[in-house]
């Protein structure tokens, strides 16, 4: 089956599903706490509502098993669209039943619903053929436009879909497939990857992933310790992942064998705990037993930004520390400031850490794309399946 876009689909006046990513973070209030998900979104919603459709609208909010919980309802995400599309947004009370029925039912052209919280149904996280049956009974067309979802086997994402003879991506799925394909097939150079945060064995197997297409990745966090303690080096209390150094080894030499430089941290601010706020430059192998790496150090910064403004692709997933805490973010934030500078160049940036680190360094819109999607994201660039985008035919 071709690529569908919406363009290709036929949609003046039609009944459209939208599965979406709204799983945005909540204020204690139960408020949205950071819409970005949603506002990325909203190109879809506003275009399928011009042309006249009855959009139902599909997500997931936090992790509901399978029961209602009160907390995790959508009604916050529906208030937030009703404020940023300026008209009403109805909420169904369950995502399938007869109430959602009679809601869907009373949509006029250009009016939009609300599904409540997917995962409240056990049928939606098994993938259960009457589940999915039931929210394909809602609509004529399906348009998936959630990439940060499009790796889970879900009915919303997969079960339904096989429904539906029109069926196609939205605008944001679109667009960073566009992006993403370009930097998994087109590569320019030079091409750099920058690699970060906590998730050790994840990142390991994404190098390794990445070695044919790219020519030095920069590294931090705790993958940047793991690296070091493989090679030898103390480093105190420095958050690594022991469990992974023999793998860590191996990827060390795929990447020498195939000419990709790994650049390690040479220093670092080190401090008791991310409490502390006064962390100290130390040199990277030599970390006080009693102190843990929380930032790459000046000498660092300097050497990472002064090679990534000569880049012409950027990959980059995960902080360089512990960027939420103010004393060690400086790392992270001049890593996003260097990548911001870089000049007809293809910049990527993936994760939710990693995405919220260059909303706070304030250069989201220097950059080519901010990806939605964090572990489709990654399968995408290693070519593994993707049931989501299986499930559209792409």
């Amino acid at each position: 089956m071709a690529v569908r876009k919406l363009s290709d689909l036929d949609l003046t006046g039609r009944r459209v599903f939208v599965r979406v990513d709204f799983d945005v973070p909540l204020t204690p209030a139960g408020g949205v706490a950071d819409g970005t998900r949603i506002d990325q979104g909203l190109p879809t919603l506003r275009h399928l509502l011009e042309l006249g459709c009855r959009v139902v609208l599909g997500a997931h909010l936090g992790r509901a098993h399978g029961r209602p919980d009160p907390k995790l309802t959508m009604e916050p995400v529906a208030a937030y669209l009703a404020a940023a599309l300026r008209r009403d947004v109805m909420l169904t009370d369950e995502p399938v039943g007869d109430g959602a029925k009679k809601v869907v039912a009373d949509l006029r052209e250009g009016t939009l619903a609300v599904l409540e919280n997917l995962r409240f149904a056990p049928g939606e996280l098994a993938n259960d053929e009457g589940f999915s049956r039931a929210l394909a009974g809602y609509a004529d067309v399906y348009v998936n436009d959630a990439f940060g979802a499009a790796q889970h086997a879900h009915a919303s994402t997969v079960g339904m879909v096989r429904h539906f003879s029109e069926r196609g991506m939205g605008l944001l799925m679109e667009r960073e497939l566009q992006v993403l394909g370009q930097m998994r097939d087109d590569v320019y150079r030079p091409s750099f990857a920058v690699l970060g945060g906590a998730h050790v064995g994840e990142k390991l197997a994404l190098l390794e992933g990445l070695l044919d297409r790219i020519d030095a990745v920069y590294v931090g966090g705790a993958l940047a310790n793991t690296f070091l303690r493989a090679r030898g080096a103390e480093l105190g209390r420095s958050l690594r992942d022991d469990d992974k150094l023999a793998t860590a080894r191996v990827v060390l030499k795929k990447a020498d064998d195939r000419g990709v430089h790994v650049h390690l941290p040479r220093d670092f601010v080190a401090a008791a705990g991310v409490r502390s706020d006064d962390g100290r430059v130390v040199p990277a192998l030599e970390v006080p037993e009693d102190l843990a790496a929380l930032d790459i150090g000046p000498e660092t910064r300097r050497r990472y930004a002064e090679d990534l403004a000569r880049a012409r692709t950027v990959f980059w997933n995960g902080p360089m520390g512990a960027f939420e805490h103010a004393p060690f973010a400086e790392g992270t934030f001049e890593v996003a400031r260097a990548i911001s500078r870089t000049v007809g160049s293809l910049t990527v940036v993936s994760g939710g850490d990693t995405a919220l680190a260059v909303r706070r360094a304030g250069v989201v819109d220097k950059l080519s794309l901010v990806s939605t999607g964090g572990g489709a994201t990654l399968r995408y660039l290693e070519r593994k399946p993707i049931p989501a985008l299986d499930a559209l035919g792409l």
